[in-house]
């Protein structure tokens, strides 16, 4: 079914909702405080946002980009050993990551991260195991990166380019 099309937009669809007076208010304040055009675009963000999550939980196979951010304690370096070694097993999911430390011997890291839905769970569920690790959010998007490394289909196997 092809969803209707609307004055000169097309391929937008109209939907109409009713919310509790305080959410509403609640809304119309975010909106305002990160100045966008319209409520219609914050609500655009939050369902792409929850529809990239439920992904992730129905459809295990489902290719998918995304981070994991981490906040952990230091230890002196045995969470970060920890850490470093759960990241060693899921090396095709890993893309990069960025660490930086933070006041009170904290640290913060952002994985960069692409794989199936079920992989990228397991990854955060392993991560997340880790004593020392104090919050952990795993954030996709059904868009991917292309293609990293793509060998020449000329090039013979073992070859140097």
């Amino acid at each position: 079914m092809t969803p209707p099309t609307f004055g000169s937009t097309p391929g937008l669809a109209r939907l109409s909702m009713s919310l509790p007076a305080e959410l509403f208010r609640k809304l119309d304040m975010m909106v305002t405080e990160r100045q966008l055009p319209s409520r219609s675009q914050l609500m655009a963000e939050l369902i792409r946002h929850a529809l990239a999550a439920h992904e992730a939980f129905t459809r295990p196979d489902e290719m998918l980009a995304g981070t994991i951010t981490l906040v952990y304690k230091g230890e002196r370096g045995r969470v970060r050993h920890q850490l470093a070694q759960t990241q060693a097993h899921y090396l095709k999911e890993v893309i990069s990551s960025q660490h930086v430390f933070l006041e009170d011997d904290q640290s913060l890291e952002v994985l960069l991260v692409q794989g199936p839905a079920a992989r990228l769970k397991d990854l955060s569920d392993a991560l997340r195991r880790v004593r020392g690790v104090q919050q952990l959010e795993l954030v996709t998007t059904t868009a991917l990166l292309p293609q990293l490394y793509e060998p020449e289909a000329d090039a013979p196997q073992g070859a140097a380019a």
